[in-house]
């Protein structure tokens, strides 16, 4: 057998030790399939084996199918009940081990996730080492998939329906002590013990088959197609579920309707009915979107794959922060947390130190929550240092810039940091629309500047976009990704630009919401759409959010920067509205598009049908999601076009991540072939014609669309020559 390990041992124990060779944890595959099927008929047919244990040969136990295969297979699955065979094969598999007659435990020595547990499910008995690392789940909902190979069916069977929706549709990841509590391990030992407390329990036992397949048998909490509590749960957990979704990800209600309807079957009639639903949700786009951007792309992301490679790796200890603002407070936290020693700085000590409270009140939840000691917190607290002399930045790798949105104090701040700081140290700004380029005129070494734009609030937003400027140096670019990672952030690396790729295609998103205000469409039909659609908030919320005085700023900038390449728009004059006459400058105002009383909920301000009449005919509701929807995408090819993002991965993974598009669409760019380059350009040549040239689609991708390309087999194309 190539990924499974037999022995029997004195006692009739077979000990069955998976270990996928060439793969850092073990993942299903079709050799693996192969060997369980042969693992079962060994033990079913050899009289001198009293029982099996299951265990792993790694330190994790395993994990579910490799999932570079599922994607880079995507597009080859075209026959439904060709998809539904590969399905059943492994569901199979771990059926012919649940009924092959033997006892047979799970000894789970690391973790063990998706078809990884779902292994361990089909063994009789469970049993896990107490190991903090160690964490088991069913987390395919996180990418638009199931579970596939008995997920579905076995917990409901042991923990009750309700409590196996919960598990499954969550995706989340689960202690050793916590699953034991749940019901779905038997037992937690010392971490090593696994294996022989798994023997101790073949040898005594006397179970050769599942609870499931016994008569009699009853689900925990009850089940039936008339059991008030299973119809209840259906019920209500159905419409939470859609609320929850907007229809947009199928997975959570097809774990639902799995569940529900295998509740009332056998086993086998029972795993049937999952892989039906299973088929459909991995011949679905949408398994395809989010396993590409959310896992595979996000993870080479993380591991730094854009990285120079020539650079020494150089980890930050002394971090400079100018400006204890908001973001500047935020970099502070995270990277004291992170255990660089941090120098704070503002233009009084006063200010510093209430960029530093910022750090206290964190972490001070944090003990409240009881997920740190006081002792922890103090010394991240004391690795921040407060100061308004920039004689203190002396000895800094690394000094981060998150002053106001202006280029002379850019300047300035940028000349008085490198009088004091080495000359091998980086200078980054966190600006978030002027040119790198441009503010890096003001330093002596620009090789050595470069641009990292946080978004706010800096603790909770996964994303940094690292900007690099025309003389921007591998060096800096190497240091600023290395950076990130002890941060522990998500970088994606952009070449400069007004607004860089993030800030303006999100400028698209709220741009496109204000010039539909002013042509009369319902703010109401605005802000529900863009929200069913999949967007976090909609755009004259997060115009409100980010602050229209903000936006009337940048507007301001941007047509001093562009002179007459300036394009205006109908929003232009919304923005300069609300800031000129009407003094509603957003959320931190208390008043903008929406009103914030004290005591209650924000609402659309009702002033807005005095000074935006509604017109007599509105829109339906899908034109609005597609004028949402395709601007963005559009503004993000043509950034694309321009050089400004060099890999379709870093588009999606930076319009996920930094601006909250739909996850479900994998991103801007996985959005346009999700729907086809074809078909998109067609729409999008129609918007264009009805509401203007924002819609126009570049060349590169109408000429894509006739070659029947796509971007993300240009890119590998491209890859595969530059290896060669």
């Amino acid at each position: 057998m190539q990924t499974i390990d037999y022995k029997v041992d004195k006692d009739g124990v077979a000990l069955v030790t998976v270990d996928v060779k060439d793969k850092p944890m073990n993942v299903i595959t079709p050799e693996f399939m192969d060997d369980v099927f042969e693992v079962a008929k060994k033990i079913s047919a050899d009289d001198k084996v009293k029982g099996a244990v299951v265990t792993s040969g790694k330190n994790s136990f395993m994990a579910g199918a490799d999932l570079k295969e599922m994607v880079a297979t995507f597009d080859q699955r075209n026959d439904a009940a060709e998809v539904y065979s590969w399905c059943r094969k492994l569901q199979q598999a771990y059926r012919a081990l649940e009924t092959c007659g033997k006892p047979v435990a799970a000894a789970i020595n690391g973790t063990a996730l998706g078809g990884g547990l779902e292994l361990a499910l089909a063994c009789h008995y469970r049993v896990v080492g107490n190991n903090p690392k160690t964490k088991l789940g069913q987390p395919e909902v996180q990418i638009g998939l199931m579970p596939g190979a008995g997920g579905t069916q076995r917990l409901l069977r042991l923990m009750g329906i309700e409590a196996a929706l919960r598990m499954n549709t969550e995706g989340k990841h689960i202690a050793p002590e916590t699953a034991l509590e749940m019901g779905f391990v038997n037992e937690v030992v010392e971490p090593g013990r696994e294996v022989e407390a798994a023997k101790a329990w073949v040898l005594s036992s006397e179970e050769t088959d599942a609870p499931w397949d016994r008569k009699g048998f009853k689900v925990p909490g009850g089940a039936g197609l008339m059991n008030p509590k299973a119809v209840q749960t259906q019920t209500f957990g159905a419409a939470l579920m859609q609320k929850m979704t907007n229809h947009n990800y199928p997975a959570p209600l097809a774990i639902m309707s799995a569940t529900y309807e295998g509740s009332v079957l056998p086993m086998d009639k029972a795993l049937d009915v999952e892989s039906k639903y299973f088929t459909q949700l991995l011949m679905d786009p949408t398994s395809r979107n989010m396993t590409r951007t959310l896992f595979l792309n996000k993870g080479a992301a993380d591991k730094l794959v854009r990285r120079p490679e020539g650079p020494k790796k150089r980890l930050v200890t002394k971090l400079g922060i100018l400006g204890a603002g908001m973001m500047g407070a935020g970099v502070a936290y995270v990277s004291a947390y992170a255990g660089m020693q941090v120098v704070l700085l503002d233009m009084s000590k006063d200010n510093a130190e209430k960029g530093k409270d910022y750090s206290r009140k964190l972490l001070q939840k944090r003990i409240d929550r009881g997920q740190m000691n006081a002792d922890k917190a103090a010394d991240i607290l004391e690795r921040i240092a407060t100061t308004d002399n920039y004689d203190d930045l002396a000895g800094c790798e690394l000094v981060i810039e998150a002053v106001f949105e202006d280029v002379g104090i850019k300047a300035d701040v940028t000349a008085k940091t490198e009088a004091v700081i080495g000359d091998d140290a980086i200078f980054a700004s966190n600006t978030s629309t002027l040119p790198i380029t441009g503010l890096a005129k003001a330093s002596k070494n620009p090789e050595q500047f470069i641009g990292i734009h946080f978004f706010s609030p800096v603790d909770k937003m996964p994303l940094v976009e690292v900007i690099v400027g025309e003389k921007t140096g591998e060096v800096a670019i190497a240091q600023a990704l290395d950076y990130i990672q002890q941060i522990r952030k998500t970088p994606i690396v952009v070449n400069d630009s007004r607004g860089f790729y993030t800030s303006r295609v999100f400028g698209t998103y709220s741009k496109e919401g204000i010039m539909m205000l002013a042509e009369g469409v319902n703010p109401a039909l605005i802000e529900n759409v863009a929200k069913h659609a999949g967007m976090p908030v909609g755009p004259l919320a997060v115009t409100d959010e980010v602050s229209i005085e903000l936006s009337y700023h940048v507007l301001k900038m941007t047509r001093e920067g562009l002179g007459d390449d300036y394009v205006a728009s109908s929003a232009d004059g919304v923005i300069t509205k609300f800031i000129e006459e009407l003094d509603r400058k957003g959320k931190k105002s208390g008043k903008g598009f929406y009103d914030y009383p004290v005591d209650g909920r924000k609402h659309l301000w009702p002033g807005l049908a005095e000074h935006y009449p509604l017109a007599d005919e509105q829109p339906d509701p899908e034109e609005v999601r597609k004028r949402i929807l395709y601007v963005q995408a559009i503004d993000s090819v043509r950034c694309m076009d321009e050089g400004v993002v060099t890999h379709p991965a870093d588009a999606d993974i930076g319009s996920i991540f930094g601006w909250g598009f739909p996850p479900y669409t994998g991103g801007t760019i996985s959005f346009i072939e999700t729907v086809g380059l074809s078909k998109f350009v067609a729409e999008a040549d129609r918007l264009a014609e009805k509401y203007g040239a924002r819609f126009a689609v570049p060349d590169s991708l109408r000429s894509m669309a006739k070659k029947g390309e796509t971007f993300y087999g240009r890119a590998d194309a491209e890859s595969h020559r530059s290896a060669a």
